[in-house]
């Protein structure tokens, strides 16, 4: 799809939480995480322009509790497993607790892999656990360790956006383009072939077709209709719900004055 477009493309494999610093050294151009990652890398000076939507989460995150946990308020006080500050999980705890008129800091947070946190729970650690699929799954395989108390069906908030170095766009607008068109004819393909689909995008992250489907199916791939009516106001309405909760635990220092420079609508058009 790529070489249909002109393109040579090297993916590369990067934890979110180092995905600035790569930006920030230029040994990668452009980069697929969260929104607020990309509102967080631009706030602290690693400026990165979003140019579409790759997805959103449909149950894909959410929190797992302890049978005796039936709501957020009965979190207070609790130890929750989480993956560290400027991860989609952290951001999506804190999300979900301010949705509840709570904080980081009305909770107690130990620090630990998505795929560790998932498989502790299981085992009995802590009282309940940030996660994401497919190691939600573990714990909705395990219910006696306890259940699913939210996701993002309730609290909608992973969405993952694709973005590029300003400078990189400015001097390579065609490759631009290029990237979102094969990202629109990658929807196609999946469409009509869902299964070859699963299986190619499986072996990229060390799964079956079948557990890919499984997972993915938590996930809305997002079409040009959707991109342009998320570009059309929503993302910037989110852009500035999100930097609030990052403001609260210190993973930006401050709110940002402009975010028209972090998206470029004209790449979905």
């Amino acid at each position: 799809m790529f070489k249909n477009h002109g393109l040579q493309i090297d993916l590369k494999m990067i934890p979110q939480k180092d995905r600035h610093l790569a930006l920030a050294s230029g040994s990668i151009q452009c980069a697929a995480t969260t929104v607020e990652t990309h509102v967080a890398c631009n706030t602290n000076g690693v400026p990165i322009v979003q140019i579409f939507q790759l997805d959103k989460s449909y149950g894909a995150r959410g929190i797992a509790a302890r049978g005796n946990i039936n709501s957020f308020a009965d979190l207070k006080g609790k130890a929750i497993s989480v993956d560290a500050p400027g991860t989609a999980p952290f951001f999506g705890l804190a999300w979900m607790l301010s949705k509840n008129g709570m904080s980081m800091k009305d909770v107690k947070l130990t620090t630990m892999s998505p795929q560790a946190f998932a498989q502790a729970f299981v085992a009995g650690q802590n009282d309940a656990a940030m996660t994401y699929e497919p190691y939600l799954s573990t714990v909705r395989s395990n219910p006696q360790s306890g259940k699913i108390l939210a996701t993002t069906l309730d609290y909608p908030m992973v969405i993952d956006t694709v973005g590029c170095a300003p400078e990189w766009l400015k001097a390579n607008p065609k490759a631009a383009q290029g990237l979102a068109n094969a990202y629109l004819d990658a929807l196609e393909i999946i469409k009509a072939d869902p299964t070859k689909s699963n299986e190619i995008m499986g072996s990229g992250v060390k799964q079956t077709g079948e557990a890919f489907a499984k997972s993915s199916a938590f996930l809305r791939w997002q079409d040009k209709a959707a991109n342009q009516k998320f570009f059309a106001g929503e993302l910037q309405v989110f852009m500035k719900e999100a930097a609030a909760i990052l403001l609260e635990p210190g993973v930006i220092r401050k709110e940002p004055t402009d975010f028209s420079v972090m998206f470029d609508a004209s790449y979905i058009k």
